[in-house]
Formats: C-alpha cells, sequence, structure tokens
C-alpha cells in the first residue's frame, strides 16, 4: 500500500481527536456531530460541556476518545511512562493515539503559544505511519524498531502521553504487554 492508500484525515478547526481516532481506524467513522453526542452523554446535565472547547471547535478531551473507542469494541490503554517502549507487544496493539504540544499559528506566524494535539500512529501493511493531522500526508515511519525511536522521541517531551488501541479482550488480559512467555505475543 502506497501512502498515497493510507487513510488520512487532515486537521480541520480543532477537531484532531476526531481524526486521530478516524485515522487510526484508518476510516471516517468519527465526526464533529458523532464528537459532540458523545460530550452530551459523559455531561447530560452540564450547559457548558467540559468535555469539548466552549466555542464548539472541537478539543475534545480523552474522555471522548475512550467513550468512542468504546463504541468500536475498542479499548484506550493509558502508557505509564516509566516503562519502555519495547515493552510493548506490537503484535496486539492496534494503533497508537498521543497527545502532544503543539504550536500555535496564525497562518504562516507562529505564536509562542503551545497547546496540546492529539496525533494518531497506525500500522498499515507492514509499516507504521505517522497520521497526524496536521501534516500534508502520511508519514512513513518504518518498522517496530523505528517506530520504538518515534515513541520514545515522542514520549521523552514531558507533557506528552499516549494511548494504546486495543481489542477490549487485550485490555482485559493485559496481553499489550510482553511477559516473559513470548508466546503471549503472538497474533
Amino acid at each position: 500500500m502506497s501512502e498515497g492508500e493510507v487513510f488520512h484525515e487532515k486537521q480541520r478547526l480543532e477537531l484532531c481527536a476526531i481524526h486521530a481516532l478516524n485515522n487510526v481506524l484508518q476510516e471516517r467513522v468519527f465526526t464533529k456531530e458523532t464528537a459532540d453526542d458523545i460530550c452530551k452523554r459523559l455531561a447530560p446535565q452540564c450547559v457548558v460541556n467540559p468535555h469539548r472547547s466552549v466555542l464548539g471547535t472541537g478539543n475534545y478531551d480523552v474522555n471522548v476518545i475512550m467513550a468512542a473507542l468504546q463504541s468500536r469494541e475498542l479499548a484506550a490503554v493509558w502508557w505509564d511512562k516509566r516503562r519502555t517502549v519495547q515493552s510493548l507487544c506490537m503484535s496486539k496493539v492496534h494503533g497508537f493515539i498521543l497527545n502532544v504540544p503543539s504550536r500555535v499559528s496564525l497562518g504562516i506566524v507562529s505564536l509562542p503559544l503551545r497547546r496540546r494535539h492529539w496525533l494518531a500512529v497506525r500500522r498499515v501493511n507492514g509499516q507504521y505511519y505517522n497520521l497526524d493531522s496536521k501534516l500534508k500526508s502520511p508519514v512513513c515511519i518504518g518498522g517496530e524498531e523505528e517506530l520504538c525511536s518515534f515513541l520514545s522521541e515522542q514520549l521523552s517531551q514531558d507533557v506528552a502521553e499516549m494511548l494504546l488501541v486495543v481489542q477490549r479482550e487485550v485490555e482485559e488480559d493485559g496481553s499489550w504487554l510482553n511477559s516473559d512467555n513470548p508466546k503471549n505475543c503472538q497474533n
């Protein structure tokens, strides 16, 4: 599969959480409307919903991402940065959603402000891709070794966080983490 065949939604408004979800799923599943519905379900009594931007432009929080994944029989596992990414059982991980600092810009002018940004990483036909919605197109990271370097670099930023996107049963049995038994990591 060429980079042109890798599904990649580009940034619009503050919808990076939706783009990250769709990019990790490799299809357009979620929209602003479905994310707003999730927000309403998470906080039905709130006039100002705490799970999205007050302005209604997106900026969804982790609770929306987790609920969206649950609706697809998937789970989000928070990654403990004290572990090394080499301890992951990559064959059990569907994809990655990272929350990283991002520069704020107005057109071509970069402002001295930093915001949070969601981005996805996913394996497609044996290669891992950075599917950040701010990129013009998907960027091939490479194989597992290159992925580990990429993830380690991203997580070295103090405020960066990572969610593992896994099947529910993988979350429940903890098989996303390598154990002393290599058979646990088989597909």
